[in-house]
């Protein structure tokens, strides 16, 4: 893994599932130390939920602190419509936050049917929280 010094990185995690945020965290992390970024160039801030996601990580980069951030959480389909409204909203959301700061914007966030699922893509080799750190480096260096 391409070793990146002397950035800044806010994590924004949606703690609406923690168990499953958690390891979404542990596996960015893991992935940012393993790339140099030590943990005190690393800021995790706590939002209630997905929707809360692109404000969130519009004001943290809007700090001009961090050089980039990764979003993180899971949202569970149920019984209604409300899953298509967050996944769709979170989602386009995170990107314009993306286009307009002008820094990159990891994106570990899982929507899954089941929380069978959502635990498999947040484990291992799988796990979306690494994933996203894994883009948020390789786009620190294309930049």
């Amino acid at each position: 893994m391409k070793k990146i010094k002397q950035v800044r990185i806010a994590i924004i995690a949606a703690n609406f599932h923690p168990d499953i945020t958690q390891k979404l965290i542990d596996g960015a992390l893991a992935t940012l130390q393993e790339a140099a970024i030590t943990k005190e160039n690393i800021m995790i801030q706590l939002v209630p939920g997905c929707f809360e996601l692109p404000l969130a990580c519009q004001q943290a980069l809007r700090q001009k602190k961090y050089d980039a951030a990764i979003v993180l959480g899971c949202a569970l389909r149920g019984e209604t419509d409300h899953y298509t409204a967050i996944m769709n909203g979170a989602t386009q959301g995170v990107m314009d936050v993306m286009l307009r700061c002008g820094k990159p914007v990891g994106f570990g966030l899982i929507f899954a049917r089941t929380r069978t699922q959502a635990l498999a893509r947040c484990q291992g080799g799988k796990n979306y929280g690494s994933g996203a750190a894994r883009a948020i480096i390789s786009m620190l260096s294309t930049l």
